[in-house]
């Protein structure tokens, strides 16, 4: 079997494979080829494992179920297995899908989320292909589930969501107490951003004496002291951010629900019934925006303090979805804990605009300094002012 020979062969190549003796620019161009391969094989093996299973094979190798075989044969759970079978059998309905993942260019994880969704919005997968062959698993699940929420009535998807809610807790090998939650977005969303604020300011406290623990390891006590019997809140601040913001177009609000086109849904949270955001609308730590066409993007003002009514236009993403910020550079998916950076640096005359503020993860806002820095665009040797605190 010609296959079978030259996969052998190239495994007999990277058995003897020693990096140091590649150059930096040759090992990129050998990860990105591997990556493509390893994609093409992954699908064929799993195409090779049907036939197999259907032709009995695994019971003859002694397993029940072909994903039992599948699990030991690669090293993986017989979950991941079966839902790699899966993917591969509904591959057939998505020819464009298929194409791609046997060629390399999409992996079985992104054409999961592509057979996911046309099977629930037809005719989305074209563009789902597009997306998925030049951005990250991350940011293609996010417009998956994006698309298929907006084919939802807003009303079922929240019957949906309430109907799915849970906590699950269990003990790990360490003792420790592990969970998991699903919460719907009128009390998720605003949850996560009370605790989001909440290891920020202990991240804060914790800078000037030294402690270098994980972001993770503060939102574990933050989360303990916001919800600890007895323990004082950390959210306790003299912050005036809202925990929830909606963005309804005003014929909608008015009106009591949505026609086609408008759009009524919680920042980060996706689609919500009109008639619950006038019920949230009642809660003091809400911020609702009713969008009226109004060019939010005339909001400008030269000085380095963002006023409120900007932050929250800048809060909201960009047209026409208003759904929250993901930073700016195309290499990063990151949604939580970004930073407003002045594009072109106040020291260069930048304003503080609609558009000339970008979102960036701390690690990018740094690098995107240096190169200002570098560019001479921070006013010479000054102190930077473009330095994220």
């Amino acid at each position: 079997m010609r296959i079978k020979r030259l996969v052998e062969d190239l495994v007999g190549e990277l058995v003897t494979f020693d990096p140091a003796l590649w150059s930096g620019a040759q090992c990129a161009e050998l990860v990105e080829a591997l990556a493509r391969a390893e994609t093409s094989i992954a699908v064929v093996r799993t195409r090779a494992a049907l036939r197999a299973a259907a032709c009995g094979e695994h019971r003859q190798r002694g397993f029940r179920e072909p994903a039992d075989w599948i699990a030991r044969t690669t090293g993986s759970t017989a979950r991941d297995a079966r839902a790699e079978l899966e993917t591969t059998k509904e591959l057939a309905s998505c020819p464009a899908t298929q194409e791609a993942v046997a060629a390399g260019f999409v992996s079985l994880a992104q054409a999961a989320e592509i057979v996911r969704t046309v099977s629930a919005l037809p005719g989305s997968e074209a563009e789902l292909v597009e997306v998925a062959k030049t951005a990250s698993l991350s940011r293609l699940r996010d417009e998956a589930r994006r698309r298929r929420v907006k084919a939802v009535r807003a009303e079922e998807l929240y019957a949906a969501q309430r109907a799915a809610r849970e906590v699950r807790h269990w003990r790990d090998d360490l003792g420790m107490v592990c969970g998991r939650f699903r919460l719907p977005p009128d009390v998720g969303v605003p949850f996560i951003n009370r605790l989001d604020r909440a290891t920020n300011r202990l991240r804060r406290e914790a800078k000037p004496r030294g402690n270098a623990e994980q972001w993770e390891q503060h939102a574990a006590d933050a989360l303990v002291a916001m919800t600890g019997e007895g323990v004082e809140p950390a959210d306790r601040s003299p912050s005036r951010a809202p925990d929830l913001v909606i963005v309804c177009d005003l014929p909608a609000w008015r009106r009591g629900h949505t026609h086609a086109g408008e759009r009524c849904h919680i920042v980060g949270g996706g689609p919500i019934p009109v008639a619950l955001a006038r019920e949230l609308a009642r809660d003091a730590f809400l911020k609702a925006v009713l969008h009226d066409g109004v060019n939010i993007r005339a909001v400008a003002h030269f000085g380095r303090h963002i006023p409120a009514h900007l932050r929250t236009a800048l809060n909201l993403g960009p047209l026409p979805d208003l759904d929250g910020v993901t930073c700016v550079e195309e290499h990063c998916d990151r949604r939580y804990h970004l930073e407003w950076d002045h594009d072109d640096p106040v020291a260069n005359g930048g304003a503080t605009s609609f558009e000339n503020m970008k979102p960036r993860c701390k690690a990018d806002h740094w690098e995107k300094t240096e190169r200002d820095r570098k560019a001479g665009r921070l006013g010479g040797g000054r102190a930077d002012p473009n330095e994220p605190p």
